[in-house]
């Protein structure tokens, strides 16, 4: 295995595999090319009050806690960049600016690091150095740095848009490599480079955030892990049904496949992939999921389908799952909150974009 790779797999993206799809473990925001929108909540989405509901609200009230902490209840209690930047990115959509501002407090008071602008990935409160892994995971920094540049637009704060700048440079400068021929968006700082070999997660990229990068100081980087990015999940399509692995390795000459030491599956981290994609008006990179969806069901789509021997899990896609097909196909979707963290959150972000 690489070094490292094993320990943010399990609360970055890929999640407890059980059937209810749990994680395992410039003054304002015009700086960004952000485009000014109208801040009326939709009362059936992302900003709306029904309890119960799939919004903001009732994601609040259920995970997380008064100092600002999101509080992963499928794995273990911990906490993680990922559910920070998701608590973020839905508060600022729901104009909710005091639970934006105690999510962004305590995430920068635990999570972020001293020595550039990123994050640790985990938090275990159990443990008597709660973030003993210093490493950072890519996605939840992708998105850290989205919402704050979304709250500088929507509540005129400068701070917000100089963080998220900073977020954005350190990514651009310290978690992008050229392989094979593409420039590279790594999942974290350490323990995805082996020899011969680069392992990236088809998940991490979070098309919205990168487009908005894309508007901004380092406008060629961006631009070329956009498009090198869009080539590689296009590549990045195996077996019968041509879908997407959870992770992939890329060779120094370029081939792709799924992650040596990783099971070859379409489950809980690529999930996202068809969401980030549809959001960002990415059809072309959705098809073959879209066409494989579409062959049955909604309520019986597996969680996950192993890419290479063509296994499927015995139980089907949680609410959050569910979510993510009805936005993709545009069919209908669950409307009560899931009560575990990963489906919840995949509900909220498939409402929230």
């Amino acid at each position: 295995m690489i070094a490292g790779l094993g320990g943010l797999a399990v609360a970055g993206c890929s999640k407890a595999q059980g059937p209810t799809d749990s994680a395992p473990d410039q003054a304002n925001g015009a700086s960004h090319g952000i485009a000014r929108a109208s801040h009326r909540p939709d009362p059936n989405g992302i900003g709306g009050q029904t309890p119960g509901g799939v919004n903001w609200a009732t994601f609040k009230t259920r995970f997380m806690d008064q100092s600002g902490r999101i509080v992963d209840n499928g794995n273990g209690g911990i906490s993680h960049s990922e559910g920070q930047s998701y608590a973020l990115a839905m508060a600022v959509a729901a104009g909710d600016r005091d639970g934006f501002e105690r999510v962004y407090r305590w995430t920068e008071t635990n999570l972020a690091r001293p020595d550039m602008a990123l994050y640790s990935w985990r938090y275990d409160p159990a443990k008597p150095d709660p973030v003993a892994d210093r490493n950072n995971a890519t996605d939840g920094d992708l998105l850290i740095a989205y919402a704050l540049a979304k709250a500088a637009d929507r509540w005129k704060q400068p701070r917000y848009a100089a963080r998220s700048r900073a977020i954005a440079a350190a990514i651009a400068s310290r978690l992008t490599r050229a392989v094979g021929g593409r420039m590279l968006l790594l999942p974290g700082l350490e323990g995805f480079s082996a020899p011969g070999r680069t392992t990236v997660n088809p998940c991490y990229y979070v098309w919205p955030a990168l487009d908005l990068f894309a508007t901004t100081g380092d406008a060629a980087t961006w631009r070329r892990v956009i498009a090198d990015g869009e080539a590689l999940l296009a590549a990045a399509r195996f077996g019968a049904h041509r879908l997407p692995a959870d992770w992939i390795d890329i060779s120094n000459t370029g081939a792709v496949s799924p992650a040596a030491d990783k099971p070859p599956r379409f489950g809980f981290d690529a999930i996202r992939v068809p969401l980030y994609a549809s959001v960002s008006g990415r059809s072309a990179l959705v098809e073959p999921i879209r066409t494989w969806w579409q062959t049955m069901p909604s309520a019986q789509i597996p969680a996950w389908i192993d890419v290479v021997s063509g296994q499927t899990a015995e139980y089907p896609l949680s609410a959050g799952g569910q979510a993510v097909v009805g936005r993709t196909l545009g069919t209908k979707r669950p409307v009560t909150l899931a009560t575990d963290y990963y489906a919840a959150a995949l509900q909220c972000l498939a409402s929230m974009f």
